[in-house]
């Protein structure tokens, strides 16, 4: 397993923990050890589930468990996943949400689910290139997302979630036809300014969608009157999908335009306070909010700004928080060995085995 740095140090390099090992000595003695714990490996089992899903199950959890009982196991669990106390964290939320994940985290332990993860493809008019990052998420600490692009929209898709928001979920949405023009260096310290630039684009938007949803029923009414086949007028969907073309290209065309001069609005809470001073572009973006089980979700407006090729942020405007967002650059360890056919064929003789 491969878990992100400790917050809120997102350049730093992923850590690597080992789950379970299969042993294949002969092709009728085949083992699997979980390696879950801190008693050394011990009796596991393994099953697939369906394409490209498997699970591992421990048979021994005791081997999980420590003498000092669920308060010693929490205070590793914090060194190891947080790399502080509970002595270091004084906000009370934060120790709130910390435990909440230690409780969820820790009822799983003895039965994993995993999935094969489909990077997204890579076009020479992305932005820059899509993958896995590692971001800030406030008192959820660094959360992976996964960054992919799809014509006049970038989408930034949660690997790993929290509480509030579960992983699966599209965490951010760029809208790529709609850069903003941030104001000079001075006047971007003042939030009330982003907010109203922001604000203004969001009502753009919106107006651009009833517009083209009023287009749209003009279109089906005029199709279901006249039957025939005719000839796409301009502005129909030929057109549509020209213009969307330019749309996209256009925002997109210029991949390094010069920089200027970036820095957060007084208010707007960081984690990690060692962001760029300069970034290339921002567009206009929403971003996923929910209460503690992912209750009343909702798309709030935000700010996305395109550091470099690695780096890119989110301003949350209703959070008035900042998330920094750093691309994961490690190969990871065995991912090609065995290969995927290898690796799918080893499963299914270990499962012709158990049963």
């Amino acid at each position: 397993m491969y878990l992100p740095p400790h917050d809120p140090h997102v350049d730093d390099p992923m850590r690597f923990k080992p789950l379970f090992r299969i042993h294949l000595m002969e092709r009728k003695c085949a083992t699997v050890e979980c390696m879950y714990g801190h008693k050394g490996p011990h009796n596991g089992h393994i099953q697939i589930v369906k394409k490209d899903e498997f699970s591992t199950k421990c048979n021994q959890t005791d081997h999980h468990r420590m003498s000092g009982g669920r308060q010693e196991e929490f205070r590793t669990w914090l060194r190891e996943e947080w790399g502080r106390t509970l002595e270091d964290i004084f906000h009370e939320h934060m120790q709130e949400l910390i435990l909440m994940k230690f409780i969820y985290t820790s009822q799983y332990d003895n039965c994993l689910t995993y999935r094969r993860i489909y990077l997204p493809p890579s076009s020479p008019d992305d932005l820059i290139k899509p993958g896995l990052f590692k971001g800030t998420y406030g008192s959820h600490g660094l959360e992976i997302v996964m960054l992919s692009f799809h014509g006049k929209k970038a989408k930034g898709t949660k690997i790993t979630g929290d509480p509030n928001i579960p992983a699966g979920q599209q965490t951010v949405e760029i809208d790529l036809a709609h850069p903003l023009q941030l104001p000079d260096i001075e006047n971007l310290r003042d939030f009330s300014e982003l907010s109203r630039i922001v604000l203004e684009v969001q009502e753009q938007v919106r107006r651009e969608e009833q517009e083209e949803e009023h287009r749209q029923e003009e279109e089906d009414c005029s199709q279901q009157a006249a039957p025939q086949p005719a000839a796409k007028a301009p502005g129909g969907e030929g057109a549509e999908g020209e213009e969307t073309a330019a749309g996209a290209k256009g925002a997109t065309q210029d991949k390094a335009p010069a920089t200027q001069p970036f820095v957060l609005p007084m208010g707007v809470i960081s984690r990690n306070e060692d962001y760029p001073r300069t970034c290339r572009i921002c567009f206009y973006g929403t971003g996923l909010i929910a209460g503690h089980g992912f209750t009343s979700p909702e798309r709030t407006p935000g700010v996305f700004v395109l550091f470099d090729d690695d780096r890119f942020g989110f301003i949350w405007l209703e959070l008035k928080s900042f998330s920094l967002y750093s691309r994961i650059k490690v190969s990871f360890q065995n991912a090609e060995a065995p290969s995927r056919e290898a690796f799918d064929e080893m499963l299914k003789n270990i499962q012709s085995l158990a049963t």
